[in-house]
């Protein structure tokens, strides 16, 4: 039988995500569990808490604790010791797969990581429009202001440019988007390869073009129009990959 709930913890927080279209408590547990591992606030060795702290911790039953544990076991993450508790195997999903042919000097190779992002960031934003939870919406928003004020100081823009894009694959609820794009890294933020020091290199109005178009997908997804978003991740990385072949041609 499920444990009660008790007001005023994080539970109640899983739970209003879960209404809000969010997810199953397993599945937002499991992604909360695991963030604290691909953050690194529990490493490689050490021990998760154990079911009867998660329990109390997040306000769910035990059910719901060894399903979420038991996907972090299914992806590697974890393993249970007889006897001795859960245990953190890896705290970077994927960290052994890597894309071999993938030639930062390469024009072309950019074209091809913008197409491989559209395919996976289209169906994301689509997700994040439909299962969103109010907090994740307001942190989508947060990370394009700050990407704004970055502009504003002429700062480096890449970092948060990928911030923004976290943000939406967080939304989805489902962790293989926060996955893949971690796996990737700022390198699927093409003019990261380009930035050298704080300072930023690209144009202006390249800047503010692509903030425009950061601020229609989020738009799309504070209204969870679902298809809006789609169109709206499929016209800003289809024009990424218009920019990238007009330097294609002229080298």
């Amino acid at each position: 039988m499920a444990e009660a709930a008790r007001p005023g913890t994080i539970g109640d927080d899983l739970r209003s995500d879960a209404a809000q279209g969010g997810g199953t408590l397993v599945s937002l547990v499991s992604a909360e569990l695991r963030r604290l591992i691909v953050d690194g606030k529990i490493q490689p060795g050490g021990k998760l808490p154990s079911e009867a702290a998660l329990t109390k911790k997040y306000n769910v039953s035990r059910t719901v604790i060894r399903e979420a544990v038991a996907a972090l076991r299914a992806d590697g993450l974890v393993e249970a010791r007889q006897g001795a508790g859960v245990f953190v195997l890896n705290s970077q999903p994927g960290a052994n797969f890597s894309l071999q042919v993938f030639d930062e000097e390469r024009i072309s190779s950019m074209i091809e990581m913008l197409e491989l992002r559209t395919a996976i960031e289209i169906e994301a934003a689509g997700l994040a429009a439909v299962r969103r939870s109010p907090a994740q919406e307001e942190a989508i928003f947060e990370r394009h202001d700050g990407l704004g004020r970055l502009i504003e100081a002429g700062q480096a823009t890449a970092e948060a440019d990928f911030a923004f894009h976290l943000a939406i694959a967080d939304a989805t609820n489902n962790p293989r988007f926060r996955e893949f794009l971690d796996m990737m890294g700022q390198r699927v933020i093409p003019r990261a390869l380009l930035q050298n020091g704080e300072r930023e290199r690209s144009s202006s109005d390249y800047l503010v073009q692509i903030q425009t178009e950061h601020k229609t997908i989020a738009e799309a997804i504070s209204g969870r129009d679902e298809q809006a978003a789609r169109e709206a991740v499929r016209t800003h990385l289809k024009g990424s990959q218009q920019r990238y072949r007009q330097l294609l041609r002229r080298s």
